[in-house]
């Protein structure tokens, strides 16, 4: 193997898993469904490397966050994190409203009207 190249062949799978668990258990979990998602865990060590390589420049915990807003649209690849973390979508919650906002009024029938 050329020098050039020579740091790849320390790279396997655990490697990267060991590094996302120090990042968060949701970067762990997204690393894992990353490398599941090739035939060859090898054809996506690149871009573990660029997904866990964004920790040096938006820190930990954004990048956790990125992985948990990734995975939470089904979206395992290193461009979605980067946009993620881009758009600042990271540090936005989301709404978890889960009642209706319908209005009391009194043309709006109950739940005995169809009994």
């Amino acid at each position: 193997m050329p020098s050039t190249h020579r740091y790849v062949a320390d790279w396997n799978p655990e490697k990267f898993l060991n590094w996302a668990d120090t990042i968060g258990d949701y970067c762990k979990t997204f690393i894992t469904l990353l490398l599941a998602k090739r035939q060859h865990p090898e054809q996506s060590y690149k871009s573990c490397a660029g997904v866990l390589g964004l920790a040096k420049k938006v820190g930990n915990n954004r990048l956790d966050n990125a992985c948990k807003r990734a995975l939470d649209y089904e979206r395992i690849n290193y461009q979605s994190v980067k946009s993620i973390l881009e758009k600042g979508l990271d540090a936005i919650q989301e709404e978890t409203n889960t009642e209706s906002n319908i209005p009391k009024h009194t043309n709006i029938r109950g739940g005995n009207y169809c009994k």
